[in-house]
């Protein structure tokens, strides 16, 4: 069951988009532009695309944006795009850490949807305070933790949802890469240097970076919600002031009576032979799941006693919730981009819905700024742990 385009006769206008960061140079401001137009469901329209005046308007020349709406600064584009008739109706904030809580303050108290990249915020306090000012907002906040795009870990949900792994008992994450395996920060590698920056990454290194997205998965997945952490943070790369390996034991809270589950999370950035492994495994009373992203059209299944079994997607028992995100036939691979859009196509439909004053469909599933929050205090629990020698802290 895959998702088809609209006539143009019933197609809903496509949504006015501003974008935050993102100018020449920057990877993810690529990554959401092609997202946000897979699905045909967005007009790139303005911009604030760098700190640098500069840059920001030739960004903009090279995106073809009108030069009237190519902005030196996040809040003078929010300030202007609310005033006028046709101005932006949301903005993608794909900046570093440390900006997002200004910039997505800026829009939201003026009724724009915000598309931001994760994690949230640099630290828990602007996390909070961002949370309320969403909700008070009326606005759509969504969090792009692509992963949770994919059609088999939509696979992978509905099935643990529908109690067919049983009581959920073991959950294994891990995220290892190793393009941080020597210090290519004090290159002047762009990527790396504000990624291993205190003050624009936030309290986490790895944690914050690959980290928040194995726990957001895990958690995406399961359905469970973190009780209490015990982690291990490691700077291994001499001089480099955040963590680049983490080991983390979870406990999750208990649901209904049955004993709750534990996991354990693995994320490191100095894993050579690992470009960008993520894997998502859970065991139940009943059978297991592995899912990885270096496969992601394929979901492993093995209900216990029997022999495991392939679930690809579109394929034979792939279900509503994978179909629902699936573009192109099974054996044609979909992937990170794809996953992306679908995060992207489920924020046009929440947003379609809200200018009709109807309810969001009950299918369409993004991370919110709920997961935000969860995400930083998750960092904020680990980096307190490894402080404590890997004690034992709630979340």
């Amino acid at each position: 069951m895959a998702i088809e385009a609209s006539s143009e006769q019933t197609r809903e206008p496509r949504i006015r988009l501003g974008m935050v960061g993102g100018g020449a140079g920057a990877f993810i401001g690529a990554v959401h532009r092609i997202a946000a137009r897979i699905d045909d469901q967005y007009d790139l329209i303005a911009g604030a695309l760098s700190a640098s005046p500069e840059k920001a308007i030739a960004s903009g020349r090279d995106l073809g944006l009108d030069p009237s709406r190519t902005y030196s600064s996040y809040r003078e584009m929010a300030i202007r795009e609310a005033k006028l008739k046709n101005g932006i109706e949301a903005v993608a904030i794909v900046t570093p850490n440390h900006v997002h809580y200004d910039a997505a303050k800026e829009f939201l108290k003026r009724g724009i949807h915000v598309i931001c990249d994760k994690p949230l915020t640099s630290n828990l306090a602007d996390a909070k305070k961002l949370k309320k000012i969403a909700d008070e907002s009326g606005a759509l906040f969504v969090l792009t933790h692509n992963y949770t795009g994919y059609p088999m870990v939509r696979q992978a949900r509905e099935m643990i949802a529908n109690g067919e792994l049983g009581d959920i008992r073991v959950v294994q994450a891990e995220y290892p890469q190793d393009w941080l395996t020597e210090a290519v920060e004090q290159t002047g590698q762009k990527q790396a240097a504000w990624r291993t920056d205190p003050a624009q990454s936030g309290v986490g290194g790895s944690t914050g970076d690959i980290g928040t997205h194995a726990y957001n998965l895990a958690a995406f997945i399961s359905g469970l919600e973190l009780d209490s952490l015990a982690a291990d943070l490691d700077s291994f790369v001499p001089g480099r002031r955040l963590d680049d390996n983490a080991h983390v034991m979870l406990r999750f809270k208990a649901k209904g009576s049955e004993k709750p589950a534990k996991g354990m999370l693995w994320c490191s950035q100095v894993a050579p032979g690992h470009e960008n492994g993520l894997m998502v495994r859970v065991y139940g009373t009943k059978g297991g799941l592995e899912w990885t992203q270096k496969d992601p059209n394929y979901l492993w299944y093995t209900p216990f006693g029997e022999s495991k079994r392939l679930i690809t997607r579109g394929g034979a028992g792939s279900g509503a919730a994978a179909g629902r995100v699936t573009r192109v036939p099974s054996g044609h691979p979909e992937g990170y981009l794809e996953a992306f859009a679908t995060i992207y196509t489920e924020a046009a439909h929440a947003i379609n819905a809200r200018k009709k004053g109807k309810a969001v469909d009950k299918a369409v599933v993004y991370p919110t700024v709920d997961d935000g929050v969860k995400g930083v205090a998750f960092v904020e629990a680990c980096v307190a742990s490894s402080k404590k020698n890997g004690a034992w802290v709630k979340v």
